[in-house]
């Protein structure tokens, strides 16, 4: 591995092609935070596929993409005349060292759930006017649920045990079975979402990681019966679905 002196080394290069990329390519001297925004969004998504298949490899690559654009934003904040990579850089290492009294103050902090609980209350101290203020807008329903229910569980709004949450998934589950009216049913099915995802957090599962797998799984199973299907001289949509059905039930046996 590269030691301390190589990776400063590094990342002072890539900051030097930055200042050249803005300077000299027509590219990179149109680029603005708006436009930079839904590139940024897409790298961070390929980023989160190769997490999920735990390539190493594209890991790297996927986080240099990531990189790359945090250095771009810096590099037009110091153009603006507003902050730089070292105001970036200063201001993350504040808040790291402000929020983890046990290692940089006199705060005990043994187990990770103390530590999540002082961090929601620290940034309460630093001038968040609500634990949730900080769950961004446009986060994916599964995902800001998620971090919806983390959050307030940082000060102490949380079931005791999985179990209870459990209960309120089969209450959820049964209002939902009983309401007619379909704008109110679409709102009861929101909460059972919302209590689906509560319950597999409290039971140590993550409900996005979880269908972003079963997603990628039926994306598997389906190409592969449609291959089948190729290979029987079959037109999937002339199917009926018994049929169709069947070659799901081979794709699914070709996985074994």
């Amino acid at each position: 591995m590269n030691t301390r002196q190589e990776k400063m080394e590094a990342f002072g290069r890539l900051l030097d092609i930055m200042d050249d990329l803005r300077e000299k390519c027509p590219w990179d001297q149109k680029q603005t935070f708006e436009t930079l925004r839904h590139l940024t969004l897409e790298e961070t998504y390929e980023l989160s596929d190769a997490l999920l298949n735990e390539d190493l490899q594209e890991i790297k690559k996927e986080l240099g993409d990531v990189l790359l654009h945090l250095v771009f934003y810096a590099k037009i904040g110091s153009e603006k005349q507003s902050f730089d990579i070292a105001d970036v850089i200063n201001s993350l290492n504040d808040k790291l060292i402000f929020r983890h009294p046990h290692i940089y103050g006199d705060t005990v902090a043994e187990d990770e759930e103390t530590v999540k609980q002082n961090w929601e209350k620290l940034k309460l101290k630093e001038g968040n006017k609500s634990v949730l203020s900080g769950v961004p807008k446009g986060l994916p329903p599964i995902i800001k649920a998620y971090r919806i229910q983390d959050k307030v569980k940082g000060i102490g709004f949380e079931f005791a045990s999985a179990d209870e949450a459990w209960e309120k998934v089969r209450e959820e589950l049964q209002e939902f079975h009983q309401e007619t009216d379909r704008d109110k049913k679409e709102i009861e099915l929101g909460d059972v979402f919302f209590s689906l995802i509560n319950y597999a957090r409290i039971s140590g599962l993550n409900a996005d990681t979880a269908l972003e797998k079963t997603n990628a799984k039926f994306i598997s199973r389906f190409q592969k019966m449609e291959e089948i299907a190729i290979n029987k001289n079959f037109v999937l949509a002339d199917l009926n679905v018994i049929e169709m059905d069947k070659l799901w039930e081979e794709a699914k046996l070709s996985e074994k």
